[in-house]
């Protein structure tokens, strides 16, 4: 099993726009991001996002390029400060393909939660529009792959 988390593409500042929307520069990124994913011919059942503009956006690109059986939606508990626990045990106990689109500091505390067993390990630096892809072996999560916007630029 395999689990996708992205961190939103580049958003404007609050003082700009109050919804936060993804950037010229954030839509690029995750442009070219998922490209590369579609090359790569991901299999994802569904991509979930947190409702905030900046992550609907972004999941909205990505789901143009890899069409998700199960298409994009809201979910619950993506918020930057939820607690990880109930999505991670959820993940873990499901057999989906998900692609999960949020926010920092969750995104680094999910990872470390289920690669370390502990929401306060950092493991991975994520960037916007970056993909950290897991893998689960039936008994532990690993990091599997990276991929940064800079990264699928270079192609």
């Amino acid at each position: 099993m395999k689990l996708y988390l992205v961190q939103h593409a580049e958003a404007k500042s609050e003082d700009v726009d109050p919804e936060r929307s993804i950037t010229p520069k954030g839509r690029e990124d995750t442009i070219s991001v998922a490209r590369i994913l579609k090359s790569l011919d991901l299999d994802v059942d569904q991509v979930r996002h947190s409702g905030k503009t900046r992550a609907k956006q972004t999941a909205g690109i990505l789901a143009q390029q890899l069409s998700p059986s199960g298409g994009v939606r809201k979910a619950d508990g993506l918020g930057p400060v939820d607690d990880v626990q109930p999505v991670g045990d959820q993940i873990t106990g499901g057999d989906q393909q998900l692609m999960l689109v949020g926010h920092l500091p969750f995104m680094e505390r999910i990872t470390g939660y289920l690669v370390a067993g502990d929401a306060e390990q950092k493991v991975v630096d994520f960037q916007n529009a970056g993909v950290v892809c897991l893998a689960h072996n039936g008994e532990a999560w690993s990091v599997h792959w990276i991929l940064t916007p800079e990264l699928a630029g270079a192609f």
